[in-house]
């Protein structure tokens, strides 16, 4: 966890977001159709025979410097060009007209590491092919908001944060994200898989984003409760809740019928309801009982550790990327512990931003995302099952084909693989 994001009186709950560098959003790229500032393709009439001669006298002529020469598509050169100088340039007999460079990618869609190391792309109901079929699923993500994305089916946003009185626990909202936090989370959940941008575990799920937490990515458990709150009362429709966030604090060791911890109440109530919870182990390299709401004993919920996988391949071997850590070991920043039940892929995964492009970020926050859309595909094959059934399911369904030797206990905790969801 960023050291930059302190509880506020004991009682903010913290977000669970990137480590160090990769805490900043992504330096922004040149997008497709942008203009190329002082660069140049001179195209010359049919007439002109010597098409590298007359390059070359009019790179001599103006200064310009030349980068590429064209004899076969059409005559001319593409150049570096000072402004000052296209007028005089155009002038030349032999000039037909000069366009302006232009940025151009390519027209497809990147499969994240971590969707192929869970091996997604072999799940009959993700379905992920490009064409855009979505998985008929709720999903609440309880986080930062959700900003407005082409690659999102954001269906409903609500927010529970802030200091403003409610009557209810939430209040209704336009799409939003001032941190980026829960727009990358929702992209690893459900990223349409529309032939661009990248795709989600869960393709297309209807995503509710539940704001509890504010644009610097912290807040309080009264916030967190309403999200949850919110959630359980929309059971019906909401069958997967993401919560990608945490802070310190243990479990009571209390049924949930006997539990005086509103926190851990909300959540039995709401698990109780139907809804399955993937929470985030944290990122404390520390055991995940000392951290809350992973710490909890509830049956249903799902706590998630992070795997390091630099290639999306078995085997380990590849070089890091985004951080140093070693390729298919367990993530030098997870927390670990017996009240973890699943590893992920949280290293350098790629999905959504606020920005409306992509942003590449690591932490248990990146792993939790997996396992809510693995739920999210056992639900929509088995409706009718409970979240205790679901947690045993992703359990049960995970390998161990992956290298513990950096783990700090002795649990080898299964690691999610949906091929047959």
């Amino acid at each position: 966890m960023d050291t930059r994001f302190r509880s506020a009186l004991g009682l903010a709950v913290l977000l669970l977001l990137a480590l160090g560098t990769a805490l900043r959003p992504a330096t922004a790229a040149p997008r497709a159709g942008d203009r190329v500032p002082g660069q140049y393709i001179v195209v010359f009439k049919d007439s002109v025979s010597d098409v590298p001669g007359k390059a070359d006298a009019l790179a001599a002529q103006h200064g310009l410097s030349v980068q590429r020469i064209y004899t076969h598509a059409l005559k001319g050169f593409a150049a570096r060009i000072p402004e000052a100088r296209l007028a005089k340039l155009q002038a030349d007999p032999d000039v037909a007209f000069i366009d302006q460079d232009q940025v151009i990618s390519i027209d497809a869609q990147e499969i994240p590491t971590g969707i192929r190391r869970i091996e997604a792309t072999l799940s009959p109901t993700a379905r992920i092919d490009g064409t855009d079929e979505r998985v008929n699923v709720d999903v609440a993500i309880i986080d930062t908001g959700i900003a407005p994305h082409a690659d999102l089916n954001i269906y409903r946003s609500v927010n529970c944060s802030g200091g403003s009185p409610l009557r209810g626990s939430c209040k209704s909202s336009s799409p939003a994200d001032g941190n980026g936090h829960g727009t990358h989370v929702a992209g690893t959940v459900a990223a349409l898989d529309n032939g661009s941008g990248v795709v989600g575990v869960a393709p297309g799920a209807r995503l509710w984003a539940v704001k509890v937490l504010n644009d610097q990515g912290s807040g309080y458990r009264s916030w967190i409760i309403a999200g949850i709150d919110y959630v359980t009362a929309n059971a019906g429709a909401i069958e997967v809740a993401n919560m990608s966030l945490g802070g310190s604090g243990t479990d009571d060791g209390k049924s949930c019928a006997q539990t005086t911890d509103a926190y851990k109440k909300a959540l039995c109530n709401s698990i109780a309801a139907g809804v399955t919870y993937a929470v985030a182990a944290g990122n404390e390299s520390d055991d995940a009982r000392n951290h809350v709401p992973a710490a909890y004993v509830i049956d249903g919920l799902i706590t998630v550790s992070a795997l390091a996988d630099f290639n999306g391949l078995a085997g380990g071997g590849a070089a890091p990327t985004c951080r140093s850590d070693e390729d298919d070991t367990f993530a030098n920043f997870s927390n670990y512990g017996p009240r973890v039940d699943i590893i992920a892929p949280g290293v350098c995964i790629l999905s959504t931003w606020n920005d409306g492009g992509y942003n590449t970020i690591s932490g248990t926050s990146m792993a939790t995302p997996h396992v809510a859309g693995a739920a999210a595909l056992y639900k929509a094959k088995n409706p009718g099952a409970t979240p205790k059934q679901v947690r045993d399911a992703l359990v049960n369904a995970g390998t161990s084909d992956w290298n513990n030797v950096d783990d700090r206990d002795s649990i080898k905790e299964p690691l999610l693989n949906v091929k047959n969801f």
